[in-house]
């Protein structure tokens, strides 16, 4: 839309002297809701109330709205009105946003939510953004299942786009439009989902922990239950990346479970070498490193598991 209508724009434009300053639209922002927030597709949907309040009679946001970061926005409910001679248009927004959402510390993360108002037909040079500071808030009955709501704010910015979008006129190729933003911050309560989601992993580690109770001669369950265990741990952790985005970035969810396969070979390793000096008939020494064998593993892991949780966490 905006490709097709920047033409019109500069045909309009030509009419206004160049001396001549921009018009200010007051706009401002009451977010009602966000819900559907889902990592694997990387989109949430959010519904708020808009306005816009300016002089200049060829503004028409019901026609000239554009949200370019969204995937998808619903037809608005608006309302028209004047105030102090001044355009008064509200409109009811139900928008799916599109996130490029931060997973590195899933899932004690937060996240930054923004969406951007631009008009398609008016650029910096007819028209600018006044934000209604005092008036942008988010409903304090919003609830959001598992998340905390912060740092909201309005504000203003200039975006740049490096096409002309097809005007040859223009001595290059370069347009920039005022953009209102909607900014704020969520952040998760993280405790209960780390619960959900690891604890099939840390009973898979328990189970192949079981191995070292039986005397390290015992074949079966020393080598059986770390390999069942690790299933259950690989299972885990597909269950896990199914529920977020593709990333080549190392998360700590790939953090843990990737400590958690190493955990369940060192079980196997020390009942490897138990078993391998009880065949030497070092019964003794077989005994031992099953001993210190098993209590390095366990405190390794304990270690590793607190600390890189305590770096997402921080």
């Amino acid at each position: 839309m905006k490709k097709l209508l920047f033409t019109i724009s500069i045909l309009f434009s030509s009419l206004i002297a160049s001396a001549t300053p921009p018009d200010t639209v007051r706009a401002g922002a009451y977010i009602i809701s966000i819900h559907d927030i889902n990592f694997h597709d990387k989109e949430y949907t959010i519904r708020f109330w808009l306005w816009f309040q300016y002089s200049n009679p060829n503004f028409d946001f019901s026609k000239q709205l554009d949200i370019p970061n969204a995937k998808s926005i619903d037809p608005p409910e608006i309302i028209v009105d004047s105030i102090d001679g001044k355009a008064w248009v509200m409109m009811k927004m139900k928008c799916t946003m599109k996130e490029s959402w931060e997973v590195g510390d899933f899932p004690f993360d937060s996240q930054h939510l923004n969406v951007q108002i631009e008009n398609t037909l008016f650029d910096k040079n007819t028209l600018v953004f006044d934000p209604d500071l005092e008036g942008s808030r988010f409903g304090k009955k919003i609830a959001i299942d598992g998340w905390t709501i912060s740092n909201f704010s309005v504000n203003s910015q200039i975006s740049e786009y490096e096409t002309g979008f097809g005007d040859y006129r223009l001595p290059s190729q370069h347009t920039e439009f005022a953009t209102f933003n909607i900014d704020m911050n969520i952040e998760r309560e993280a405790w209960g989902l780390f619960m959900k989601i690891f604890i099939g992993m840390y009973i898979a580690f328990l189970i192949s922990m079981i191995s070292f109770t039986p005397h390290p001669w015992e074949l079966e369950p020393r080598f059986g239950l770390p390999v069942g265990g690790l299933f259950a741990a690989v299972g885990n952790k597909y269950i896990i990346d199914s529920l977020l985005p593709e990333s080549s970035q190392f998360s700590l969810v790939d953090t843990l479970h990737t400590i958690t396969f190493l955990a369940i070979f060192a079980t196997l390793l020390v009942s490897a070498i138990s078993l391998r000096l009880y065949d030497r008939g070092r019964k003794e020494d077989c005994l031992k490193v099953n001993k210190y064998g098993s209590r390095i593993v366990v405190g390794v892991y304990a270690l590793l598991n607190i600390f890189f949780i305590w770096l997402a966490i921080i």
